[in-house]
């Protein structure tokens, strides 16, 4: 059986950063990475669209979501350049703050993080899971081979995304400590509506301000990308939205067409459109995409020009759930915060440490996820080697 000092559990964003940290520090060599899947950081390479958004300038604990958000705040809320110091390359940032590779390539991060890992000297299994992880840290997987460590470091991710090999079996492997998992759900995902006014739009894409109402109250607002969907809405603005529906039985997305004209404007087009003879359904066409203009008309079942507007400007959909976690881009929930010490170590085994989207932390949409993978991963790396030097 072969010994290491420390066994990395997950070859996902959590586990490079963790291991990439581990080798700055020295302690590379005595490092093994485990990844089911047959190649390293394959979710990584796909994130932000392809395009890698690792990372916020806006970096702040009201980004992030769970019971242990508390965690994402004292340890990845510094500053986002917290999440950029494991890669030489040059960022650069969008007008909404998201922070990408220069050369916009998400494929080039993982890249990075795979040859500094392979020059330390890290040992890497992949394609092989964990079928069990015994009390001494006795590490046996799925081809029956075993392994040994003084430290291990969960980085499995949660159970948004099976095809990246993340479908939330991991939990069980530290579940005979005492480790409770939450209720999880899927977030950052489309949501299915009421599809009865919409069923004309399906792949228009709006830009709009979208709301997400529970209980009667506006509880998040954001600007940005709607498209239409033949089950809903997707679109960068419905990923922002979602975590914050989550797990909430009767809500709704509120739609405002025209963000940056108020309904006075609208109401001064649809009369000179009166004027020039334009026949009803047509009285939006030009300033919102003839067929939204259609829907909006024909919803509001009027010709009354303060109707139509307001309609425009509150075009509400009842949510009934999500595409779920095949489609999600993170997971809510996970770990239960009650047995995380402020170090990411477990209170109930010595040596267990947790990082990346398998606590019950998660971010909002624009990179927060990621930099939270990030920089929690590196996070317990200089954790244990601060450990391993005391005890040597």
């Amino acid at each position: 059986m072969k010994k290491f000092k420390i066994a990395v559990i997950g070859g996902g964003a959590a586990g490079l950063a963790c291991v990439a940290r581990l080798v700055q520090l020295n302690l590379g060599c005595q490092t093994v990475l485990i990844e089911k899947a047959e190649r390293l950081g394959k979710k990584l390479a796909a994130t932000g669209n392809g395009q890698g958004n690792v990372s916020n300038v806006n970096m702040s604990g009201e980004h992030y979501f769970g019971g242990s958000k508390r965690l994402a705040q004292k340890i990845s809320c510094a500053n986002y350049q917290s999440a950029l110091q494991l890669f030489s390359t040059i960022f650069v940032t969008d007008n909404f703050g998201r922070v990408y590779p220069a050369g916009k390539q998400a494929s080039s991060l993982s890249d990075s993080l795979i040859h500094d890992i392979l020059k330390g000297g890290v040992t890497v299994i992949s394609g092989d899971g964990v079928q069990s992880l015994l009390n001494n840290f006795i590490i046996t997987l799925s081809s029956g081979k075993q392994i040994e460590a003084e430290y291990v470091v969960m980085c499995t991710g949660g159970k948004a995304q099976k095809q990246f090999k993340t479908d939330g079996s991991a939990y069980s492997l530290v579940l005979q400590y005492g480790h409770k998992v939450t209720k999880l759900f899927p977030s950052l995902v489309q949501l299915k509506t009421d599809t009865t006014h919409i069923k004309t739009l399906k792949g228009i894409r709006a830009d709009c301000n979208a709301s997400a109402i529970v209980g009667g109250k506006v509880i998040k607002k954001v600007r940005g990308d709607v498209i239409f969907t033949d089950y809903g809405v997707s679109g960068n603005a419905i990923f922002y939205l979602s975590p914050y529906l989550a797990d909430e039985p009767n809500a709704q997305i509120s739609l405002e067409f025209l963000p940056d004209n108020s309904e006075q404007d609208i109401v001064n087009v649809i009369k000179t459109r009166k004027k020039l003879g334009y026949d009803k359904s047509e009285l939006l066409g030009g300033s919102v995409h003839n067929q939204i203009g259609r829907a909006i008309i024909k919803r509001c079942n009027s010709e009354d020009e303060q109707t139509i507007a307001s309609t425009a400007k509150n075009f509400n959909l009842q949510v009934f759930g999500s595409l779920g976690f095949d489609y999600a881009q993170v997971t809510r929930g996970g770990i239960a915060d009650e047995g995380i010490c402020n170090n990411l170590e477990s209170k109930y085994a010595k040596n267990l440490f947790f990082a990346g989207e398998i606590l019950d932390i998660d971010g909002d949409c624009g990179g927060y996820n990621l930099h939270w993978a990030f920089t929690s991963g590196m996070f317990v790396a200089e954790e244990i080697a601060k450990q391993s030097a005391k005890e040597n």
